[in-house]
Parts: C-alpha cells; sequence; structure tokens
C-alpha cells in the first residue's frame, strides 16, 4: 500500500525555531495577555521615570565647580574631582551632623518601628471590630496633618505661653520655651513624628493579619491558649515575614530624614541638635550664596550611607531567616 505523506508536522516548525525566537514568541504573547494591566501602570512608570531616574545626572555636579546657571555637561564643565567630598569630611561640621543625624535616626527607629506593630496586634485582638476600626481611624488622622501644622501645634502645647507652660504656671512652676531648649528637640521631634505616622504604618501589618487562618485560633482555643497567647504564637509569626521585609527597608531609609520639619522647629536655642545633614544640605544648596556642587556632593554622600544600610540589612535577614528584598 502507498504511504500517504500527510505533511510536515505541526511540531516541525515550533523545533526548528531558535531558543531566541521561541523566547520573543513567549514574551509576545506575555504582552498580548497582559496589555490591560501593562496599560495601567505605564503612567506611573512614566511619572517614576521622569522625576525619579532622569534627574538621577544631576549628581554629576557634586564632581564640579558648578554654579546657577552652568551647563552640567559642556565644554566649559570645571570638573574637580573629589575636591567637595573632600572638603565636606574636614569640615568642622562633619561629625556634629553625622551625630545628630545618626543620634535622631537612630532614636527614631527604635521607638518608632515596633509601635505599629503593636498598634496592630492590640487592634486585631480587640473583640468588638466597630471599636477597633473607630481606633483605626483615630490612629490614621494624624498623617494627614501638614508638617506646618504639625510645628504649629508644637508651639501651641509647648511655648512660652502654651497649654503645657499655662498648666505649669498655674501650679507655681516657671514658664520655659521648649522650643529654645537644646533638650527638648529630640523629644519633641521623634514623639511628635511617631504620633502622626504610627497609625498609617499600622495599616500594612492589619492587611497581613487578615489573611491569618481562623482555623489557627480554633484551634489554639481548643488547646487551652489565651487571647495573649493567641497573639504572640499565632498572629505574630504570620507577619514576621512583612516585618523583616519593612525591618530592612526602614534601616535603608534610616539617614533619610527630611529637612521640612528640623527647619521648621530650628531656633538659636537649639541649633547645636536640630542642625542635620538634610537641612545642612538644603542651607548650603538654596539659601545664601549656594554651592550646589557642594550640596549635592553631601546628599550624594549620604544617600551612600543609606544603599550600604540597605545592603546589611538585606544580606543579614537573608542570613537568618528566609525573607529579604533580593
Amino acid at each position: 500500500m502507498q504511504k500517504v505523506n500527510a505533511g510536515p508536522s505541526s511540531a516541525a516548525p515550533a523545533q526548528s525555531l531558535t531558543a531566541r525566537q521561541r523566547k520573543t514568541r513567549r514574551m509576545w504573547r506575555h504582552l498580548r495577555e497582559n496589555h490591560p494591566f501593562l496599560v495601567m501602570v505605564f503612567p506611573a512608570v512614566l511619572i517614576v521615570f521622569l522625576f525619579n531616574y532622569l534627574p538621577i545626572y544631576g549628581v554629576l555636579i557634586a564632581f564640579q565647580d558648578f554654579m546657577p546657571g552652568d551647563q552640567i555637561i559642556g565644554p566649559n564643565t570645571i570638573w574637580i574631582g573629589f575636591y567637595n567630598f573632600t572638603r565636606f569630611f574636614t569640615d568642622v561640621q562633619f561629625w556634629p551632623l553625622m551625630k545628630n543625624t545618626f543620634l535622631l535616626c537612630i532614636i527614631g527607629f527604635v521607638i518608632g518601628f515596633p509601635l505599629p506593630i503593636i498598634i496592630s496586634l492590640m487592634l486585631n485582638a480587640m473583640k468588638s471590630r466597630r471599636a477597633a476600626k473607630v481606633l483605626q481611624t483615630i490612629f490614621n488622622g494624624p498623617h494627614f496633618i501638614s508638617l506646618v501644622v504639625l510645628v504649629g501645634m508644637l508651639n501651641l502645647f509647648f511655648g512660652r505661653y502654651g497649654l503645657v507652660n499655662n498648666i505649669a504656671a498655674s501650679l507655681g512652676a516657671e514658664r520655659v520655651s521648649y522650643s529654645l531648649e537644646a533638650s527638648a528637640f529630640r523629644p519633641m521631634y521623634i514623639l511628635s513624628s511617631n504620633w502622626q505616622d504610627f497609625g498609617w504604618s499600622a495599616i500594612i501589618y492589619i492587611a497581613a493579619l487578615s489573611n491569618v487562618d481562623p482555623g489557627q485560633h480554633e484551634a489554639a482555643i481548643l488547646d487551652g491558649a489565651t487571647r495573649f497567647q493567641r497573639v504572640i504564637h499565632v498572629d505574630l509569626p504570620a507577619i514576621m515575614p512583612m516585618v523583616s521585609v519593612m525591618l530592612i527597608m526602614s534601616i535603608g531609609g534610616l539617614m533619610g530624614v527630611g529637612y521640612e520639619k528640623a527647619l521648621l522647629m530650628q531656633s538659636d536655642g537649639n541649633l547645636g541638635v536640630s542642625e542635620l545633614i538634610a537641612t545642612y544640605v538644603y542651607k548650603q544648596g538654596l539659601t545664601g550664596v549656594p554651592n550646589q556642587g557642594y550640596a549635592t556632593a553631601i546628599g550624594l554622600f549620604n544617600s551612600i550611607i543609606n544603599v550600604v544600610l540597605l545592603i546589611i540589612a538585606n544580606t543579614t535577614s537573608k542570613k537568618f531567616s528566609e525573607n529579604s528584598l533580593w
């Protein structure tokens, strides 16, 4: 019987494709299947690129004798290497700035990082869901207060004729202008920042706790576990991966304290402890006779410290646990 040739098999073309061609086909198939989501995310990616990545070339002025109006890259650009960095390292302000920034950030981190975790566990353990939602709303409220208003509130409470001093004066004590006291700057700054942000930061942990299997709590209740024991042995382990990731990110941004609030709270009396790297960069780059190359070098040095801290935190977390950013 004559064998009928059915033609080339359908698998033959696929086998004849190179690995690169197969990878290209998979990529286009992936784009066709997910194009609605890619279209949705494109504006966000574009904004991040325009405002976060594109301006990065501006760090070049840290290595230049740059004046406002000069071209960053041009025939008249004056390159001075690491002079701006050396100038900062030998500046008499270097160690006071490092000390003030480190102390403010580390103390704020030690107090502020565990606070949202405790609040989220507390809200999740409450029997009344209605009361938990009311408290969560109250805790989130301060996050929407602007820094200018917040500093104004601090002056109303702790100013020389503020609420605290009025109460102290009625009890026979002397009035104290806390905004002029160097010893009062760090407590006021740290506690007010934590009060403003702890409720908002707790949202991510509350969301993680919503995924805890209720069966685990039921099993713990049958074993005689108290509410506190269930929080420690069921809820806390459930959010530990999220805690690890947030810890790494918090350490990576440890030196990223902004200048706005510190600048608003600064006075001649507390300048010795309130002058931070961020405020120094602002003053050098945007006030008086601006030295933007020098200010950029200081800001770049601060960013390098954050990157080093992020790498150390991620490496340590990967070594002692299964959670890391990369």
